[in-house]
């Protein structure tokens, strides 16, 4: 697609420096850019240092660019391309094997990444079997990863996952580990192929993300390059072994971007109306084929260069994706993600102590937003809401408020939710921040409920962080243990790693508006691990071994929980792994556990021990994913599970299948039950854009049997239209229509558009 472009002409182009960098770019030295690292002078794109930092410059263009993935225009002859790619995998700080170039160019409406990715092997040998945008196939296999830190701030970044077919794994990226693909940036894609390699052009208008004040701006720049088939993994800016795949989000290491000169004046406004018609039956209220439909509109509002406001009436809540079923035997709840629009972009930034916007095991995630629009289970109507976002100097901060109305069958009154989340940058990629969370009715109780919290993420050296909080809530019908803290120190090095955490939560600790997994207790996890590279095992890349240790009492002391394990791990040159667990547990329950219907563990202490053996067959296959077994005591009895996870079967680059099953067989005194989990997703790839899926489930404890089957096709940047088909059976075997008895059926018909100004 042509546009709005400007490309280079021939000769020297643009050859002055940024601003604050002019009066430095004199004869008398070479110029540097702003981190003191020497600048490229055109036709050079890209300087390294002695210490290897890495400076490359964008280039203005001047003449029209393309964006069809051919790599033809005359800029990509008069412009040196930056390369020199170094390894992290399998021998860290050598060159590549396959080399890639880059250029980076921009002019008054976007930013432009270009890159020739050189590939010695034919292309029936490339691992590039996934199309569809966010699915994680694409980091899997052969594919080019850029992070652009558009803050500098050495915490932060957009990342693109980007393979040969054009498939993207887009998102944003928090302190360095958390990664949101939900959120999907506007920006034009395409691929191509030459004599030896692919290439790729992404055109990313200014308008679609966030950047620091200013015209002149510096940003942090890194690309990844990912060979599936040797399991090699490179980059511009080089990176320590131990960062491995993941290196791509140490924006703290990137490279130094300069050049850029962001567009002045104007702020971006977009509408997104939506319209959604829906058929629906549900047993359980007696509805057959109730037809119904509903609008909405979202509006975003870019307030300044690095602050957005977003407001939504009427919100569309519907979930178009079913969430995947889990087979649950543990005493406590699963974590669902969010998937909801409105919610999305700078979601990161709401995280508290380091929880993370999936879930953080023991830790309380403090604001859990899919506890707005859900009461009991059941859907609450949700008016109006708002919501400011981003980044001001060295402070983030997030600001929002909804109102939900009344829901009678849910038995949920008109409730206001709010959440105030201000983080202050200190040293260089530390932070501590402050959080607010409350609703004006609480779920138990005609009064308000709030949080707050105060936390730090210290970040030293390359690889040693530490994670702490301190958090209280307010509840009606609570007493006064109503806090929590933690404190966690975390080494991860490519030989040797260690991490001690220590989180308390009080039995009165009630965050209303989180997620909490567990509540009551005092935890100590430590864990310790030596993972040696052996140089004389050809088919061995490294070793891991693995200790744990965790004690979780109640605020009483009384023991819960203790769990002892040990790891053994290979992982193969060829990217497949093997690993093999023993755990030795202690639970106590202090209230009977009805663990299957039918089926209720007793008051008591227990000890079991059980052993796990799994192997990953590597995304190089045309059949990848996880097979594993377990045997053992589980409580007063024994477990057998058998499992296989992560699946992927390629029929075609555009047809795949990623089937699941996971069986267990418990046998206690209490009784005898068999839990069966089936999964299959079919998906057939039309475009990297449009895609057909089946999501068909059978949970045996849940005596379910669901379709969830959708088209998706983004018709136009932004802009998408669904079709989904949701289904529900019951598979109890005590009912006369076994497989064919109804609970719920859907079919909906939703379309949005995104209206830019």
């Amino acid at each position: 697609m042509a546009l709005c472009a400007v490309a280079l002409a021939g000769g020297p182009v643009d050859a002055q420096p940024p601003a604050g960098a002019a009066s430095r770019d004199s004869p008398s030295g070479p110029a540097v850019s702003p981190d003191g690292l020497p600048l490229p002078q055109l036709p050079e794109t890209i300087a390294r240092d002695a210490e290897r930092g890495v400076t490359i410059r964008a280039v203005r263009l001047t003449q029209s660019l393309n964006v069809d993935g051919a790599l033809d225009e005359v800029v990509y002859r008069d412009l040196r391309p930056a390369s020199g790619f170094i390894q992290t995998e399998p021998v860290a700080g050598t060159q590549a094997v396959d080399q890639t170039e880059v250029w980076v160019f921009f002019d008054d409406n976007a930013v432009y990444f270009s890159a020739r990715c050189y590939d010695s092997a034919p292309e029936s040998d490339w691992v590039a079997n996934e199309m569809r945008r966010d699915n994680f196939n694409v980091f899997q296999g052969d594919n080019l990863g850029i992070l652009v830190d558009t803050f500098r701030d050495r915490r932060n970044g957009i990342v693109f996952n980007i393979n040969a077919l054009g498939g993207r794994l887009d998102g944003q990226m928090f302190d360095e580990r958390a990664f949101n693909a939900d959120w999907n940036p506007i920006y034009e894609l395409a691929t191509g192929r030459f004599d030896g390699g692919w290439t790729l052009e992404v055109a990313l208008p200014f308008k679609s993300f966030r950047y620091g004040a200013g015209r002149q701006q510096v940003w942090g720049l890194q690309f990844r390059r990912s060979v599936r088939r040797t399991n090699e993994h490179s980059y511009l800016a080089p990176l320590p072994a131990e960062q491995g795949s993941q290196g791509l989000f140490m924006s703290s290491m990137a490279a130094a971007l300069v050049g850029i000169e962001a567009p002045e004046g104007g702020r971006t406004l977009e509408f997104k109306p939506y319209a959604i018609a829906n058929l629906t039956s549900d047993a359980a209220r007696g509805v057959s084929n109730d037809p119904g439909g509903d609008a909405g509109l979202d509006v975003k509002y870019a307030v300044t260069q690095g602050i957005v406001g977003d407001l939504t009436v009427n919100t569309d809540f519907a979930q178009v994706e079913a969430d995947e079923q889990q087979v649950n035997l543990t005493r406590f709840s699963l974590f669902f993600p969010e998937k909801r629009e409105f919610f999305l972009e700078n979601q990161g930034l709401f995280t508290f102590g380091g929880a993370g916007a999936r879930g953080g095991g023991a830790t309380p995630v403090l604001f859990y937003s899919r506890q707005i629009g859900l009461f009991r289970g059941q859907a609450v109507p949700l008016d109006v809401g708002g919501r400011l976002t981003g980044r001001v100097g060295r402070f983030s901060l997030g600001v929002l408020n909804i109102q939900a109305g009344e829901a009678p069958q849910a038995g949920a009154p008109s409730t206001n939710f709010s959440v105030v989340r201000v983080r202050r940058d200190i040293l260089r990629r530390s932070s501590v921040g402050l959080l607010f969370t409350g609703r004006s009715r609480a779920t138990t109780g005609q009064s308000s409920a709030e949080t707050y919290g105060v936390d730090g993420l210290l970040s030293f050296y390359d690889n040693v962080n530490i994670n702490t909080y301190w958090a209280k809530t307010s509840a009606p019908g609570r007493g006064t243990d109503d806090v929590s803290y933690r404190g966690q120190y975390d080494y991860v090095g490519d030989r040797y790693g260690l991490q001690v955490d220590r989180i308390v939560i009080g039995k009165d600790f009630d965050p209303q508006v989180g997620f909490l997994p567990r509540g009551d207790l005092q935890r100590l996890f430590v864990g310790a691990r030596i993972s040696p590279r052996p140089l004389s095992i050809a088919a061995v890349r490294k070793f891991r071994w693995v200790a744990r240790f965790e004690h979780i009492a109640d605020r009483d002391d009384v023991l819960e929980t203790r769990e002892v394990q040990g790891d053994f791990a290979i992982e193969f040159e060829n990217s497949d792994h093997f690993l093999t667990t023993y755990s030795n547990t202690f639970e106590f329950l202090d209230r009977p556990f009805p663990i299957a219907p039918g089926v209720t563990i007793p008051v008591g202490g227990y000890d079991f021990q059980d052993v796990e053996t799994s192997y990953t067959l590597g995304q190089q296959r045309r059949l990848s994913g996880r097979l594993s077994a377990q045997y053992g005591r589980f409580f007063s009895g024994h477990k057998t599970t058998l499992g296989f996870s992560q699946g992927r079967l390629e029929l075609t680059p555009r047809f795949s299948l990623e089937p699941s099953y996971s069986y267990n067989r418990v046998n206690l005194p209490q009784g005898r039950f068999t839990t069966q989990l089936v999964r299959t997703r079919t998906t057939y790839t039309l475009t990297p854009l449009m895609f057909v899926s089946a999501l068909v489930q059978y949970n045996s404890s849940s005596r379910s049997f669901s379709t969830n089957a959708r088209l998706r096709w983004e018709y136009t940047p932004g802009s998408e239209l669904f079709v989904v088909y949701d289904e529900d059976r019951n598979t109890d075997p005590l009912t006369p229509d076994r497989f064919t008895e109804l609970r719920n059926r859907a079919f909906v018909v939703k379309i949005n558009r995104l209206l830019r100004f």
